[in-house]
């Protein structure tokens, strides 16, 4: 799946997006940038759910 925000961020599975999507609109572009700093440390061409749910730990949610 394309990555819907930016050619310079990692891919996002289908199953991590619409992880995503089911955050709050007016935290969801801060939780966006975290989970694909994460993929970025892990040098990982793609988003999984699992980097969403590490960033989600983080935030302490």
């Amino acid at each position: 799946m394309d990555n819907p925000f930016s050619t310079e961020n990692p891919r996002w599975t289908t199953d991590a997006l619409a992880k995503l999507k089911k955050i709050p609109y007016f935290v969801r572009n801060g939780a966006r940038q975290r989970v694909e700093a994460i993929a970025r440390s892990a040098n990982a061409e793609e988003v999984t759910v699992e980097m969403v749910e590490q960033a989600r730990l983080e935030f302490g949610q």
